[in-house]
């Protein structure tokens, strides 16, 4: 795969090394397509259905008009922006010897006008001039995303469908309560395996049983609770079998690499693999970048002010670390990391909050060490089974 500072050297100019470069602003049912051909004055604009083989027959049209006027197209390249399709068009491209790159939505810059005019047709205008200055080795112009590959997007589905389900158990056992905390009845609990055979038994204050309706959605809930916990458990089961039986894949060793780490379950360690550490990641500071975990400074002449979290990278990754980074000063209080970040709030109030996030930042950096070199770095690690 070609790099920016590659394409910089070979697009100089596009007439002379005769490419064919296509943006596509995607929507759920049409696609619209703009290009920038060389030996064409124009600039093509096509709209066209959601169709993979509609778009390569346009590119291939295009192509072939060039070629027609005696210019050799030698490469295609086509960006989009990331968004619901995921990367399978850009597999699919790539496939077919068209480079394919995913933008980055929120790196490219839009106008700060408070009304300004947008349409699928300014979109592509955007991401055309964006997407031109990359490849010319431009690098603020726009940021790409890595495109995954289909088992990579698989490995990540487990933890991410456990995360959507113990969100729904959650929301199922807070309309539980509140519905009986309007009937004054409180100290039920709803985790009970046979809760819902309990139910008969529950009296308001006045001594009256649960009105027949509320007792109806009380038992759905409950049964759907009980089929979500059934979820969760076999997803739960099917990881740490997939984590036992392969033990000579990397992410399944690092993830057992990691669950020995004190404080650091199973779900965790998994997470993190799949999330960031499997990625191939430049340095420190870039898996810190990729977890949202540094600042965003504000700075103009004499004035320093940090904004706080940039937020701007994984929010799994991001959240996961700041709980392990809690639970990481139970479980490891000695370690060289707990005593620096109890040294730095000892005699400073209000600042554990913000140095729980810098505690998070180096212990992903720790973890990525970890698992890329094998150190150490002050981590207390349960024995290997």
């Amino acid at each position: 795969m070609p790099t920016p500072n590659d394409l910089s050297r070979s697009l100089t100019a596009f007439d002379q090394h005769r490419t064919l470069i296509a943006v596509i602003e995607m929507s759920q049912s049409s696609w619209l397509v703009a290009g920038v051909v060389s030996g064409i004055d124009r600039q093509p604009l096509k709209k066209l259905d959601a169709d993979e083989n509609a778009l390569l027959r346009l590119l291939h049209r295009w192509r072939d008009e060039v070629e027609g006027r005696g210019v050799r197209i030698e490469r295609i390249v086509v960006a989009f922006e990331a968004g619901r399709d995921g990367f399978w068009l850009a597999r699919w491209l790539r496939s077919r010897g068209i480079e394919a790159y995913v933008i980055h939505p929120s790196s490219v810059a839009v106008s700060r006008e408070h009304r300004r005019a947008k349409t699928d047709r300014l979109d592509t205008e955007l991401l055309k001039r964006a997407f031109l200055g990359w490849l010319r080795g431009e690098r603020e112009h726009c940021k790409m995303v890595a495109i995954p590959t289909l088992a990579e997007e698989d490995a990540k589905r487990p933890s991410r469908e456990r995360e959507s389900l113990v969100a729904e158990q959650s929301r199922i056992i807070n309309r539980v309560k509140s519905a009986l905390a309007r009937l004054g009845i409180r100290g039920f609990n709803s985790k009970l395996k046979r809760a819902a055979d309990r139910l008969e038994d529950l009296r308001t204050p006045e001594g009256e049983p649960i009105p027949p309706n509320t007792l109806a959605a009380l038992r759905r809930d409950l049964a759907r609770r009980r089929l979500l916990r059934e979820q969760i458990k076999q997803i739960e089961e099917a990881r740490l079998e997939r984590v036992s039986s392969a033990t000579g894949e990397r992410p399944n060793a690092m993830v057992q690499l990691l669950a020995r780490v004190m404080g650091l379950g199973i779900e965790t360690a998994d997470m993190l693999v799949q999330e960031v550490l499997s990625r191939d990641m430049r340095d420190r500071r870039a898996v810190a970048r990729y977890a949202g975990l540094t600042g965003s400074p504000d700075e103009s002449g004499a004035r320093r002010r940090e904004k706080g979290l940039a937020r701007s990278g994984n929010a799994r990754v991001r959240c996961g670390m700041i709980e392990f980074a809690w639970r990481f000063l139970r479980f490891q209080k000695d370690s060289a990391l707990a005593q620096w970040f109890l040294k730095r709030t000892a005699d400073a109030r209000g600042t554990r909050k913000k140095m729980i996030v810098a505690l998070a930042r180096k212990l992903l950096i720790a973890l990525w060490r970890l698992v890329r070199e094998g150190v150490v770095p002050g981590l207390v690690l349960r024995p290997a089974h």
